[in-house]
């Protein structure tokens, strides 16, 4: 089972599990992984926004916060449809992999007929995406970044030179049909754009970013706008 897949179906269990929830040690076994591999799970579904309980001790365990899952939703086929296709075009953008949780859980509560129906209508179609980036390194810019905490990263300039840097994560950026992360250069003492495809190795410091801001990027272009379509 994929990550991505497992992380539904947890999330699905721990729905499931009401009040009581479950342990650690059950969940592993459930999904016949490592309890250390379990726990990171959970931790990748709280930092996703699922609201999830942890209760320590003897009959302890975990389990969703009452009230926190989502209600029906009205969506049309065709509205349904485009979501399948913007998540499906853009296996490389930030937040991929949560994007497609995400889709699952509205299709999840979408009524039957409407879901069969967009999931029809989205065999008509068909998208050649973006190769995506290394999971690893994606996960770790995406967590450096909304935890507003220092990466480092190994990066190969448009020469080939590799260099290894403490960055502090400010924004994502597509143009050209290519992710940037745009991040303060603790080398350079500036402000870079990094070429996603070229960071070749991250993880996340406990060093907290001291604060640069996107006002510090400068104008955005004319035709650019944030992710959540508001003016």
């Amino acid at each position: 089972m994929k990550r991505t897949e497992r992380l539904h179906a947890l999330s699905e269990m721990l729905r499931r599990g009401g009040a009581r929830g479950y342990s650690a040690d059950r969940l592993a076994r459930e999904f016949a992984v490592s309890v250390r591999t379990v726990k990171r799970d959970l931790a990748a579904l709280s930092d996703s926004g699922t609201a999830v309980w942890s209760r320590p001790g003897p009959g302890g365990g975990y389990g969703l916060i009452v009230g926190a899952s989502l209600p029906p939703v009205t969506l049309s086929t065709v509205q349904a449809t485009a979501l399948l296709a913007a998540v499906a075009a853009a296996p490389d953008a930030p937040y991929a992999d949560h994007a497609v949780a995400g889709m699952q859980k509205i299709l999840d509560v979408l009524d039957p007929v409407t879901r069969d129906r967009a999931v029809e209508l989205a065999d008509r179609v068909w998208v050649n995406a973006s190769r995506a980036p290394s999971r690893a390194v994606q996960s770790a810019l995406e967590h450096g970044t909304a935890a507003q905490r220092v990466l480092r990263i190994r990066y190969v300039s448009g020469t080939g030179a590799r260099t290894v840097r403490d960055v502090e994560p400010v924004m994502f950026a597509s143009t050209n049909g290519q992710w940037y992360l745009v991040a303060w250069c603790q080398l350079r003492d500036a402000m870079r754009w990094f070429a996603v495809a070229r960071v070749e190795r991250a993880s996340v410091t406990t060093q907290p970013c001291t604060g640069h801001s996107i006002q510090e990027i400068g104008e955005p272009p004319p035709n650019a706008r944030p992710a959540h379509g508001r003016p």
